[in-house]
């Protein structure tokens, strides 16, 4: 799967495809453009291996990290027994370059531990995670060492704490749920220390409780360790837990935003009647959309948020108090966003388009402040209903 080359703006020659679009088919024509450039910044190639013990819980994790549960459309066959027989790549649902890749257990009948690692193509992946739900084995310390010589990143995680909790509680047992998580945590330590991993780091986690133990802090980990432009992809892929994702959204979607204005100047200084004004209002509604669709603000995403928390969708569609998530066309940005002294600069600027150099040295610097400011509330807006969201959706403050 090859990864297009990409630019954090739109190069020359996509701006003058801008204007030609435009100049045959008016906003319709250069809203594809637009899209199909922040698609391509999302379809940054991202290629995470689950890998592990047949029965850990990979297929679980893997639907996890995607936010889908075992019956939504997409999601990865789960089951008590292996259900994984060749590595299966699942897109993320939401973001086109993002592939979570379920491998079939180690050590198994099927897969030997020395085959497993010749038929698994271990160099596709960008890092790895282990999932044990007991034990790490000799197995999962093998692949640990194979990731390691390919000069791959791997992470130790213990799933299915939450049963371990669990069952105390059902036996009776008395315990103290931090002293507990610490000392499932040594031992797994201890274990990996023995097999000949120095300084092993485990994160113990829950699939079905995104918000608790160490699933954050896994997350924070994968991202910091990925380059920069991965990073915001995987960010972007993950699932609204708490409100800290939803702003660590909002940073990378700030970015998008410097994008847009700055090809809205770009535009802007090109003297061609109505093509600022008609491209401006273009990049509004689409970067509208595709921030609404990343901080999952979408029906789509609401819905599969609603069924992981088990609460009506209509209980999170209560809490946001935003026109955006309605239908973004033209007419709502005129009413709701540019008020008159935005319609005022564009008028001007249709109007300066006629005096080809008056009208470029004002069309660019109207149009980078115009486009920079109203993205700018507009992403504000969206990022306080998406917390919003997140607050009633895990019952937080």
């Amino acid at each position: 799967m090859a990864s297009p080359s990409h630019s954090k703006s739109f190069n020359q020659e996509e701006l003058k495809q801008l204007q030609a679009a435009f100049q045959t088919g008016g906003v319709e024509g250069v809203t594809p453009l637009i899209q199909k450039k922040l698609q391509d910044l999302e379809s940054v190639e991202l290629n995470i291996a689950v890998t592990g013990a047949s029965g850990a819980g990979k297929s679980t994790a893997v639907n996890a990290m995607r936010g889908l549960q075992r019956n939504d459309e997409g999601a990865a066959p789960t089951g008590n027994v292996e259900t994984t027989q060749e590595p299966t790549g699942y897109l993320h649902p939401d973001l086109k370059g993002v592939y979570f890749w379920d491998l079939p257990g180690i050590g198994t009948s099927t897969f030997k531990a020395k085959q497993y690692l010749k038929k698994m193509k271990f160099k596709r992946y960008d890092f790895f995670i282990i999932i044990s739900h007991t034990r790490f084995t000799e197995n999962d310390t093998l692949l640990a060492k194979e990731i390691k010589r390919l000069g791959k990143n791997f992470y130790f995680v213990r799933s299915k704490v939450d049963n371990d909790l669990n069952g105390l509680g059902e036996e009776g047992i008395d315990y103290n749920k931090e002293a507990e998580l610490e000392r499932i945590r040594k031992d797994c330590v201890s274990n990996l220390e023995k097999a000949g991993i120095q300084f092993p780091s485990v994160f113990l986690i829950s699939s079905f409780h995104l918000d608790q133990f160490d699933f954050l802090i896994l997350r924070e980990t994968l991202a910091n360790d990925l380059p920069d432009i991965k990073k915001d992809v995987f960010i972007l892929s993950f699932p609204n837990t708490t409100v800290e994702i939803v702003e660590q959204k909002r940073d990378i979607l700030k970015k998008r935003i410097w994008m847009m204005a700055v090809a809205s100047a770009s535009v802007g200084a090109v003297p061609v009647p109505g093509l600022s004004f008609a491209c401006d209002f273009a990049l509004l509604v689409t970067t509208i959309i595709y921030f609404r669709h990343c901080l999952g603000l979408d029906d789509a995403s609401l819905g599969r948020l609603a069924r992981r928390v088990g609460k009506p969708v209509e209980d999170l569609k209560a809490v946001i108090k935003t026109p955006l998530v309605g239908e973004i066309n033209i007419d709502l940005v005129t009413r709701s966003m540019l008020g008159i002294a935005g319609i005022a600069i564009s008028a001007l600027e249709i109007a300066l388009d006629f005096i080809p150099v008056v009208g470029s040295l004002f069309g660019a610097s109207s149009s980078f402040i115009m486009t920079y400011k109203l993205l700018s509330e507009a992403l504000g807006d969206l990022v306080k209903n998406a917390q919003s969201v997140v607050r009633v959706a895990f019952d937080t403050n």
